[in-house]
C-alpha cells in the first residue's frame, strides 16, 4: 500500500494504492492521527485501492468519527 498526501489550507487529501487490510491498516491508522489536526474536510481517494478489510473499515470509521467533531470526510 502506498499513501499519498495533499494539503490544500484545511483540506487533506490522502490517496491509497494497493490493499488496505490487516497488515496495512496500521500505517494509515498512524498517518491520519498525525495530519489529522486542523482539518476541516478530509477526502479519501479510493481510486486505486484493490481491496478494503475489516481492519481497514476500522481505520476509516475512526477517522470518521474525528472528522465528524472538526468537519467533513468524504470517500
Amino acid at each position: 500500500m502506498t499513501i499519498e498526501k495533499n494539503l490544500a489550507g484545511t483540506e487533506l487529501t490522502v490517496a491509497i494504492t494497493g490493499r488496505l487490510d490487516t497488515t496495512t491498516a496500521p500505517q494509515l491508522e498512524a498517518e491520519l492521527k498525525q495530519s489529522l489536526s486542523g482539518i476541516e474536510k478530509l477526502v479519501l481517494d479510493f481510486a486505486a485501492l484493490e481491496y478494503l478489510s475489516s481492519a481497514g473499515l476500522r481505520v476509516l470509521l475512526q477517522a470518521q468519527k474525528t472528522m465528524n467533531k472538526q468537519g467533513e470526510m468524504i470517500i
